[in-house]
């Protein structure tokens, strides 16, 4: 199941900002949570594939089901029957989910949000109403604004044009649009986790 509970209790034992948001800085507060938290070690290899492989996933809000799946099926299967490393296409599936996307963009302040607006049905997909977070994305696919929501102040932000924005989403500040143009780079956006290590982590699990 997707974690429910306290975000910074999260960020506080990966000791990193997992939602790319202020709220959630830990430089003041770096023991782990719990009890014995400032005492906690963590020395063994598997121990940091783990803490590693948990980072990415918590990073993208995914369920161990969910996160698996791209892992060892989606991605695994992708690689091999188009020449790309795994690491690279797990790193192209996790930016071309519908939220990841919307993240992106702008549209949204973290990942939760964007989640969230997916399934309340805020976005049409190619003109079409979509509530599924976890679509993946193709390149030439356009995300919409619903119309009635075009002067709401949840979506002020997506008019800011300060918001840097990866190379492969276009945005349409006037129609509220967002378009997938090509594939996620990897090294263009900084992430939190080492995508290998993820893989050597299932690897060996």
């Amino acid at each position: 199941m997707r974690y429910t509970g306290p975000k910074f209790k999260l960020c506080r034992r990966e000791q990193v900002d997992l939602f790319w948001s202020k709220k959630y800085n830990i430089k003041n507060n770096r023991n782990l949570p719990g009890q014995h938290g400032a005492n906690m070690q963590r020395s063994s290899e598997y121990g940091k594939l783990l803490r590693n492989k948990q980072v990415l996933k918590r990073t993208y809000g995914l369920s161990e089901k969910q996160f698996v799946r791209i892992v060892k099926e989606i991605a695994a299967q992708y690689s091999k029957n188009n020449q790309v490393t795994h690491d690279v296409a797990l790193f192209q599936f996790l930016e071309r989910r519908m939220d990841s996307v919307i993240y992106r963009s702008g549209f949204a302040k973290t990942m939760m949000q964007a989640r969230q607006m997916v399934t309340h049905g805020h976005f049409q997909l190619n003109g079409v109403k979509h509530n599924i977070p976890s679509t993946f994305i193709k390149p030439g696919d356009k995300i919409t604004l619903k119309q009635g929501l075009t002067n709401s102040p949840l979506y002020a932000q997506s008019l800011d044009s300060k918001v840097k924005v990866p190379s492969w989403v276009k945005i349409d500040r006037n129609g509220y649009g967002i378009e997938l143009v090509s594939m996620p780079q990897m090294g263009e956006i900084a992430v939190n986790a080492d995508v290998l290590k993820v893989i050597e982590f299932y690897a060996r699990a």
